[in-house]
């Protein structure tokens, strides 16, 4: 008997990224991919580093060395689009973040694939997939309700 398949999140920061959510308003709504250029997301989230033995940086965004199963990522589907969510940092234009695909990332990247399909949401979609883990629901403010 095979387990219910669990509930997939994307953390960053005090944010939380409901996959399950972005991947249900994508097939609501279809869109074209777009090509992710690998070498630089890669880059970006530390994954080029991940197996160096005298790593002297810390990726902010990516996994840990420990955090990354690379033996499933090499059996991931690569025709499956990452999900690149936009976020509304202060000012234009939106900053991109991939939520989906580390795994499909990584793998693209230690095959040598230049570009991998990516759905991109856009800042309104980003928001309606985001929770705010500081906040929680129906909090407006970090700091605790007075007693």
């Amino acid at each position: 008997m095979t387990r219910p398949r669990q509930p997939q999140w994307f953390h960053f920061g005090p944010w939380v990224f409901s996959i399950d959510a972005a991947q249900a308003l994508i097939a609501t709504t279809p869109r074209d991919t777009r090509p992710l250029d690998v070498a630089t997301w890669a880059t970006a989230y530390g994954l080029t580093r991940l197996d160096d033995p005298h790593q002297r940086a810390v990726s902010l965004i990516g996994p840990t060395s420990t955090a990354l199963d690379r033996a499933y990522a090499m059996t991931t589907d690569l025709t499956t689009p990452v999900i690149v969510a936009q976020l509304d940092i202060s000012g234009p234009p939106p900053a991109p973040l991939l939520i989906d695909g580390t795994h499909r990332l990584y793998r693209a990247w230690r095959e040598h694939l230049p570009r991998l399909p990516a759905h991109l949401l856009t800042v309104e979609e980003t928001r309606q997939v985001q929770d705010n883990v500081l906040l929680r629901p129906c909090r407006t403010s970090i700091t605790p309700p007075p007693n």
